[in-house]
């Protein structure tokens, strides 16, 4: 198929399925396909809450139909991605409650998929997974519902998504792109796709598998790197040294790798190496490193609610009702999305304590936050109020220049998560 045939599909618009959906319209008719109906409307409306997206961009890529031409088109009507022969699947892969993955999404998306494909058309899935599934899991879907036969009558490709969220440097285009494909043909068709709109470039990686474990080692690394760190943080603490001067000392020699202390949340770092576990769990090997990794930066959100309790107690502050401003809950900075934020763990372990805690977080959503885990924040900084401790555990840029020294009481504290406040505030960073 000639790549100015193409018309393509993109199902879901999340933070990876627009910003995608947005760059191919630019050179191709494209439908964006979402379930969420409210998600779909503001869509229309050229409004993107995840703020990945700018109104006026999005205004002027979308088309008021589906077949309307080069553009973007939204839809929660399966019978509009119909005349597609393009499907790219960018629907997240979560983890249950027992950090087993979930694949029902990627399930459910290949059905309709699979209700709508053709002879001829390729089917591309981008959502993080360990290695097999694209073949072993979504395949079967799409043959069973289509009744069509893999690599005879349509063909499927992986190409892993590398969205950063919050991020305007590094967009779409930007960024270089693994491919891959089921056939060498259908290789070289996805290959020369996604290389129409990214400038930065494409990797053709040897086969589905071998693209589908480039990604989730790409996030099990800085999982595992970050682990180190927060367990070096923890043995500084108990040394009395700041870990942020360490890290600035061993930063001068030239290999060294500049990874801070902090909490692992989101939907790749905090999730992606529960997949590859799986995986090898599957296979008879039970992976070391990769769970320790997991089991260390899952448990800092209590290590450091305990951290500053300790700082309040060695200030005489009394923590059954003391009151604590807690700055930022969404899983990182400069970014609206609260899913996975580890934050929340701090959070429920200071609540243990009894105190009067206010959030306050001017990207975050009140309704989002409340939704997801029943707790209540605000947007605005409250006046007037003297704290017994804040805690900022989100880089926000609004939270940068202010001297929230003025903030806490004569013997507050002021403890930095991120290590990104003026020193000489602070009582203490992680």
């Amino acid at each position: 198929m000639d790549v100015s045939s193409y018309r393509i599909c993109v199902i879901g618009l999340g933070y990876v399925g627009l910003p995608l959906a947005v760059e191919f319209s630019k050179y191709y008719p494209v439908i964006g396909f979402d379930i969420n109906k409210k998600r779909v409307g503001e869509l229309r409306g050229f409004d993107d809450v995840t703020l990945e997206v700018e109104h006026e961009l999005l205004e002027q890529v979308t088309l008021s139909g589906p077949d309307k031409g080069k553009g973007l088109y939204c839809s929660w009507d399966i019978a509009d991605i119909a005349s597609c022969n393009v499907y790219i699947v960018t629907v997240p892969t979560p983890v249950d409650k027992n950090n087993r993955p979930d694949l029902t999404p990627l399930y459910k998306a290949s059905e309709s998929v699979g209700k709508v494909l053709k002879k001829g058309d390729y089917v591309i899935y981008e959502s993080t997974v360990y290695p097999g599934v694209t073949e072993d899991e979504c395949v079967p879907v799409l043959e069973k519902v289509s009744g069509l036969k893999f690599n005879v009558d349509f063909f499927c490709g992986y190409s892993p998504e590398r969205i950063n969220p919050g991020d305007k440097l590094h967009t779409v285009s930007k960024i270089r792109k693994i491919t891959s494909g089921s056939t060498p043909e259908t290789a070289d068709a996805v290959d020369a796709l996604y290389g129409s709109i990214i400038t930065a470039g494409t990797f053709k990686a040897a086969s589905i598998k071998v693209a589908e474990a480039a990604k989730v080692i790409e996030n099990s690394q800085r999982d595992i790197n970050i682990a180190f760190v927060n367990e070096l943080a923890k043995i500084f603490n108990k040394l009395g040294i700041d870990t942020h001067d360490v890290l600035a000392a061993s930063a001068t020699k030239w290999n060294f790798l500049p990874f801070k202390p902090g909490l692992v949340g989101g939907h790749c770092i905090g999730v992606d190496p529960y997949y590859l576990a799986q995986k090898a769990q599957e296979l008879g090997y039970h992976p070391e490193i990769i769970l320790a990794g997991r089991r260390l930066n899952d448990g800092m959100g209590e290590y450091i609610a305990h951290e500053l309790v300790k700082l309040m107690i060695k200030k005489d502050i009394v923590i059954k009702g003391a009151d604590i401003l807690m700055l930022g809950i969404t899983f990182k900075e400069n970014c609206t999305d609260v899913r996975n934020t580890k934050v929340v763990d701090i959070v429920k372990e200071l609540q243990a304590y009894g105190v009067n805690l206010k959030i306050y977080d001017p990207w975050a959503k009140a309704e989002d936050v409340k939704h997801e885990y029943g707790i209540d924040t605000v947007s605005e900084l409250p006046e007037n109020i003297a704290y017994d401790a804040v805690i900022l555990t989100v880089a926000h840029k609004e939270f940068m220049d202010t001297d929230w020294s003025k903030w806490i009481k004569s013997n507050g504290v002021i403890y930095d998560v991120k290590g990104c406040l003026d020193s000489k505030m602070v009582t203490a960073r992680l």
